[in-house]
């Protein structure tokens, strides 16, 4: 397809490969392109750094595409889309190229190999998760080398433990010693990679089932409406209450306060009914109607007030 020492022009040199959509025929394919020897990727990685050709960089791309399928497989465990990992490694291959210098050197495939994993690891990141599982240069280092490493340890362990998940603390030791982390480092890594995705939104319409965290993570205490009616109960507590126990005469109005608005040291109310009865000469049926009477008023008063 590209002949040694032959210049080939291409306008589009995406079109000599089928698209991911069919990804059996797209890796079929970019295996079949020749690889470049050193003079031509030398030559081809001038052309473009010195007259930005297009189509020298589009020989580069498509040479080393093959070794974008190559690494894309090593992250297939993740669950996430082969031809979704393709396509990031190639924007990192992309990257590559558009920065590659020739007189480093170096070839091209060493040095795409990083562009190319950082593009997929940051994909990753990103979509394995809806939360983010590590943010600095450290924690991705950790993540995924953490998960390489217990599948060797777990390769490695006897019969009984084969179905365990988390790691000993022998393990952890291991992997901190290796990796040049704290163990509680290896530990925290550990227990976000063990933690599934919760829905925020219910799954089903009934039952228990139904309950999901968007029922209590969100914060209405602030919510306009709430305010609003916290404050006028505030003030039907305080102001409407003065103003209620005002329109009663002196007997109701004690007879309100003992019953309902005193608190005595030991927690208990006011005074009873009969401690009401005696004291005013009446039965307690009395200050109970009378209690009754004084209470309708009140809350006519308050509804005056709203």
């Amino acid at each position: 397809m590209f002949p040694s020492g032959q210049s080939v022009a291409v306008r589009d040199p995406w079109a000599l490969v089928p698209s991911l959509g069919d990804l059996s025929a797209y890796i079929s394919a970019v295996n079949r392109l020749p690889l470049l020897t050193l003079d031509e990727e030398q030559s081809l990685g001038r052309r473009l750094r010195e007259s930005n050709d297009l189509e020298a960089a589009g020989r580069l791309v498509l040479s080393h595409l093959r070794l974008v399928v190559s690494v894309s497989r090593q992250y297939l465990g993740y669950g996430l889309p082969h031809g979704d990992l393709i396509q990031e490694g190639n924007v990192g291959l992309m990257k590559a190229v558009r920065r590659f210098d020739p007189g480093q050197g170096v070839r091209l495939v060493s040095y795409a190999l990083h562009w190319i994993k950082a593009e997929i690891h940051e994909y990753v990141l990103k979509n394995w998760r809806m939360v983010k599982l590590a943010t600095t240069k450290a924690q991705r280092k950790l993540f995924f080398n953490l998960r390489s490493m217990k599948q060797g340890l777990k390769a490695g362990a006897v019969d009984a433990d084969l179905h365990r998940s988390t790691l000993t603390d022998a393990e952890i030791d291991i992997v901190a010693r290796a990796l040049k982390v704290k163990r509680e480092e290896v530990i925290e890594m550990e227990t976000r990679l063990s933690g599934g995705d919760v829905a925020l939104d219910p799954q089903t319409d009934d039952g228990e089932e139904s309950f999901a965290p968007i029922a209590y993570l969100a914060d209405d205490r602030h919510e306009p409406t709430r305010v609003l009616d916290a404050q006028h109960r505030d003030t039907l507590a305080s102001d409407g209450i003065s103003q209620a126990l005002e329109a009663l005469d002196a007997r109701s109005r004690r007879i309100v306060e003992e019953r309902w608005l005193k608190v005595n040291d030991n927690g208990s109310g006011g005074m009873t009914l009969h401690d009401l009865a005696a004291e005013y000469g009446v039965s307690a049926e009395r200050i109970r109607q009378i209690e009754v009477a004084a209470m309708k008023k009140m809350r006519k008063t308050l509804v005056e007030f709203a």
